[in-house]
């Protein structure tokens, strides 16, 4: 029998034991007794055999179940396994399609505006500067731009000169002493002359008289010998003359080049004189003064410069990687007030800052855009080749994955991973040579986070 208590309690309940009557009142005691509940417990009759049956669940039931959980976790991970390993959103990576086309390899640069020709004027001695001009004015070739005032220059000047008038005497001097050497030397030569001609004139009369008996033989004999002695006398006073010229030119050569070499010092104290004098090289402009009017300046200070506003070039910073591409008198295109102008490239540093080589673009001959500033921003595109129907794809940053030998392939659902050639690249596309076909689709950006994986899916 089930029982079903009652909480309630009551402190009047009696016990069994002690039941009050109506002829026999309650003792004192018996009222401060607690009574059971078994008065107020109720029978609950028991629920058919039939109900309970249905509640308890059939054991094919629960089979049948856990088979169908079991069937569907094996065909998530079969599906897991055929469709990749992991999982990516789509939303993190950027897929591109594989072209044919033309690729063009250029580069984009932003550059500033500079002067071809922009020279800066040194002082040449030390003095005191008097500028005749100001910022911005507007200069011809040969102007005075400035005056220096050297006074010790000018008195050396002086002073060499001084010097160079005394040796230009001395080498005249030694000019005519060679002369007078000649002289003497050749007065020496004809009178050994003169005097072989006489004793040939003898020995000829001697002759005559000793074949016809009138002399004798040693008479004949001593005519012969002062032939011969006229003849060694004539032969020694021709080479003395030709030595005592050779010493005479040398002398005079010696003092006219110790004259020269002194003209030279003079001429350059000269045009060092001269240079006192800042002079335009060209027409051009007044850039920047560098020293106040008046100044005391040191040699080889910097006092102003001059600005050719007839040839302005565009200098550029080009990334190290596209270097290599660049030489002098490639194409490049400059853009200026939504137009266009045509240049080159004029020049190319040869070393590298901060992974970055300055350039320098030159307009073509009558193209430069008008009313150009130093310093003004310009942008610049470089075309370095154009490679006609390749297969080509989104540059990305797949490219530096792994040198650019491997791609991921977008199938529907799937991205595989194969291997890939590529050939060059622009700012905006690679070239394929091998390994991709035209309209697959490859993930460009994002698939770093891939890892090495060969398969993964992407959710759309």
């Amino acid at each position: 029998m089930n029982l079903v208590s009652n909480p309630r309690l009551d402190f009047r309940i009696q016990s069994p034991h002690s039941q009050r009557t109506p002829d026999r009142p309650m003792e004192t005691r018996d009222r401060f007794r607690i009574r059971d509940t078994s008065a107020q417990d109720q029978v609950i009759a028991p629920a058919p055999a039939s109900a309970a049956r249905r509640r308890i669940p059939k054991p094919w039931l629960i089979g049948g179940i856990a088979g169908a959980a079991v069937l569907a976790l094996t065909a998530w991970v079969v599906m897991g396994w055929l469709g990749g390993g992991r999982s990516f959103d789509a939303s993190r990576l950027r897929i591109a399609e594989v072209t044919r086309g033309d690729l063009v390899r250029d580069l984009s640069a932003d550059g500033r505006v500079i002067a071809a020709n922009s020279p800066t004027l040194y002082a040449i001695a030390g003095g005191t500067v008097a500028l005749k001009v100001v910022a911005g004015d507007v200069v011809k070739k040969g102007q005075a731009l400035a005056e220096i005032d050297s006074p010790e220059l000018r008195s050396k000047l002086a002073q060499e000169g001084s010097t160079l008038a005394s040796m230009e005497a001395e080498a005249s001097r030694a000019i005519l002493d060679a002369q007078i050497a000649r002289a003497a030397a050749g007065k020496t030569v004809d009178q050994a002359q003169i005097e072989r001609t006489a004793a040939q004139r003898d020995l000829e009369r001697y002759q005559r008289a000793y074949e016809g008996g009138a002399v004798s033989q040693n008479e004949y004999a001593k005519a012969q010998d002062e032939l011969k002695k006229a003849d060694i006398g004539l032969a020694a006073a021709q080479k003395d003359a030709g030595l005592q010229g050779q010493g005479a030119g040398l002398d005079s050569r010696n003092k006219r080049l110790l004259a020269d070499r002194q003209r030279a010092v003079v001429v350059e104290l000269q045009r060092q004189v001269d240079a006192l004098t800042l002079r335009a090289p060209f027409d051009g402009q007044i850039g920047q003064v560098q020293i106040p009017q008046g100044t005391n300046v040191a040699t080889n200070a910097p006092i102003l410069s001059v600005v050719d506003l007839s040839v302005f070039e565009v200098e550029i910073k080009v990334p190290e990687s596209f270097a290599r591409d660049l030489a002098i008198g490639i194409p490049a295109q400059i853009s200026s007030n939504n137009a266009q102008y045509p240049a080159q490239v004029s020049a190319v540093s040869p070393e590298v800052v901060n992974g970055e080589v300055n350039a320098r673009l030159r307009f073509a001959e009558g193209k430069q855009p008008p009313g150009l500033r130093q310093n003004q921003r310009l942008s610049a595109r470089i075309v370095l080749d154009t490679r006609r129907n390749v297969l080509m794809v989104e540059r990305g940053a797949f490219l530096e994955q792994d040198g650019g030998r491997f791609a991921y392939v977008v199938d529907g659902s799937r991205a595989q991973r194969r291997p890939i050639q590529t050939g060059a690249s622009s700012l905006g596309a690679v070239e394929i040579i091998s390994g991709l076909q035209p309209g697959e689709k490859i993930v460009v950006s994002g698939s770093d986070q891939f890892g090495d994986a060969e398969n993964v899916r992407i959710n759309r």
